[in-house]
């Protein structure tokens, strides 16, 4: 577990790298290029479901032996702890804390000063959704969505399935979650194609989101934001979200910070309504970005403690 707590201070220093060599972004070619080679516009349904879930399974695979071949071969460092080094390096890839706080506070940063249009721009890097005519109160609770969303499959599921199986196992939630992102899409190109990728990302988050949505109760408590309304949101509202999981974590994050999330969004022209999730006790404003990137960070270093205790606890 040390592994996990040195992974979480690498990337809190250092952050994620934006280079091409990046594993998350190799892993991406990778997906793009077996797309290449696998779909088929004129293929049947059945067959494009079949098609892309040779894909998935190729890229678990691929990834998965990588990642174990790479830790094999830092068993070759002459040093004491270099393979732990390689593994916190390779599993700090995985996670995205400090990422996703310098989204959050560049977009809050840009509100505070009134850079409505830069801020619109920016929170359309991290959103699929339509933002050339968000105002400040849509921004802001898009960000706040994102933050809450993310924590869940950038942070607590990669360390979830750390626990669980190590780096390699983390590395191929983390495929599957890419495969999810670039494939998992309800139109006519990926709605067969690209559903074994969806499903599989459901499976794999359906537990960290649980966890993610208690940790977030426990993070309200802390701070001293409302963790009672915190848990009672994410009962009430958790499965109003259209994702199985996406709600365990906004709803909670709602709930704590007395906003309402979800709403009408728009995508690529055409507008669409998301259930409602908490109550609009207060506006949404951009010092609820803040709070959540709070929530997002006190969230994950209760995992990290849980974990190191829990392992501790059966002998590891």
């Amino acid at each position: 577990m040390n592994i996990a707590i040195l992974a979480f201070v690498i990337d809190t220093i250092i952050g994620d790298p934006r280079t091409k060599l990046h594993p998350v972004v190799l892993i991406g070619r990778l997906i793009s290029f077996l797309e290449r080679i696998y779909y088929r516009k004129e293929d049947s349904d059945q067959r494009k479901f079949f098609s892309g879930a040779i894909l998935v399974l190729l890229v678990l695979f691929i990834t998965y032996d990588v990642a174990a071949g790479i830790i094999q071969l830092a068993y070759f460092i002459p040093w004491e702890w270099g393979v732990e080094a390689v593994e916190a390096l390779l599993l700090a890839f995985t996670i995205s804390p400090k990422s996703l706080a310098k989204a959050g506070r560049g977009i809050y940063a840009l509100l505070l000063t009134g850079e409505i249009d830069k801020a619109r721009k920016a929170v359309g890097w991290i959103v699929g959704r339509d933002t050339e005519h968000l105002d400040e109160a849509e921004i802001a609770r898009a960000t706040v969505e994102t933050i809450a969303e993310n924590t869940v499959d950038g942070i607590i599921a990669p360390l979830f399935f750390f626990v669980l199986g190590g780096v390699p196992l983390a590395f191929l939630y983390r495929a599957a979650n890419t495969m999810d992102s670039m494939l998992g899409y309800k139109n006519e190109k990926y709605l067969y194609f690209g559903r074994a990728a969806a499903k599989l990302d459901d499976v794999l988050n359906y537990i960290p989101a649980r966890i993610t949505g208690l940790l977030f109760v426990m993070a309200a408590m802390l701070l001293g934001f409302d963790a009672h309304n915190a848990l009672q949101m994410m009962r009430r509202d958790a499965a109003k979200h259209p994702s199985p999981n996406g709600g365990y974590a906004e709803a909670t994050m709602a709930g704590a910070l007395h906003i309402r999330l979800g709403g009408v969004n728009s995508y690529f022209g055409k507008k669409t309504f998301r259930a409602y999730m908490g109550e609009a006790i207060e506006a949404t404003s951009p010092k609820h970005i803040m709070e959540s990137i709070r929530m997002m960070y006190t969230a994950t270093v209760l995992f990290l403690i849980f974990a190191y205790a829990l392992l501790k606890f059966m002998g590891y």
